[in-house]
């Protein structure tokens, strides 16, 4: 994360001033995303029009453009804008696509998807973030997203198969069921390991069979099922 001088980091106004949230998006995008070679346009369009302070907590709204994640309660957080704008160039969404992701957290990244692709269907495990993110995404007029509170392991089976899955938690393996809700040919984006140890590792489903390939090192949230009764 990006620490906060006596210049605000370049992003955000000094104390004191209220933060155009305008320009700060504009610097976030051309400073931190296309500056670092994401050139999918349509990704660039929509990080730039998706209002990332709205899905922040208020105590944190004035950072919400900065280099880095941000904590939004309940030991979560909302990705760093890169890994966002990254993920979601690797998982490279058509504007047809049905798009299952795991990990709602604030909303953010589902908001993002919604401007690129058909539907997105969203699941959060832990029922205040999800309610609260169902809110907000309803609150800015996001007719395509469909959010859940569930359990990510098991994927959403009514709603399958989709023809992208993006993960935002790190489990330890890539859980089988999320890997069936995928249509052949589809792809999934999703860090896999523990700790310090994780690896963000871009799928596509041939033939019935997984090709994976790792993108890029990272440090998510542990992926978290409900407990079994």
């Amino acid at each position: 994360m990006v620490l906060l001088g006596s210049a605000c980091a370049g992003l955000l106004a000094c104390a004191g001033a209220e933060v155009d949230f305008v320009a700060a998006r504009k610097r976030m995008v051309e400073r931190q995303i296309a500056e670092r070679g994401i050139t999918n346009q349509r990704v660039l369009r929509v990080m730039g029009e998706v209002p990332r302070h709205e899905l922040v907590p208020a105590a944190h709204r004035s950072h919400a453009y900065i280099d880095g994640p941000l904590p939004i309660g309940f030991e979560q957080t909302i990705s760093q804008p890169y890994v966002v704008a990254f993920m979601t160039e690797q998982l490279d969404p058509k504007p047809t696509d049905r798009v299952l992701e795991i990990g709602t957290g604030s909303g953010y990244q589902a908001a993002v998807l919604a401007g690129l692709v058909h539907e997105v269907y969203t699941i959060e495990i832990v029922k205040e973030l999800a309610e609260r993110a169902q809110k907000d995404l309803k609150r800015l007029g996001y007719t395509n997203i469909h959010a859940r509170a569930g359990d990510g392991y098991k994927g959403w089976p009514e709603a399958a198969p989709f023809d992208a899955v993006i993960v935002t938690c790190a489990p330890n393996a890539v859980p089988d069921a999320l890997v069936a809700q995928l249509k052949e040919g589809g792809r999934m984006i999703i860090p896999v390991g523990g700790g310090f140890d994780q690896e963000l590792y871009l799928l596509q489903k041939k033939s019935g069979k997984i090709e994976k390939r790792a993108v890029l090192p990272v440090r998510f949230v542990p992926m978290t099922s409900s407990p079994k009764r």
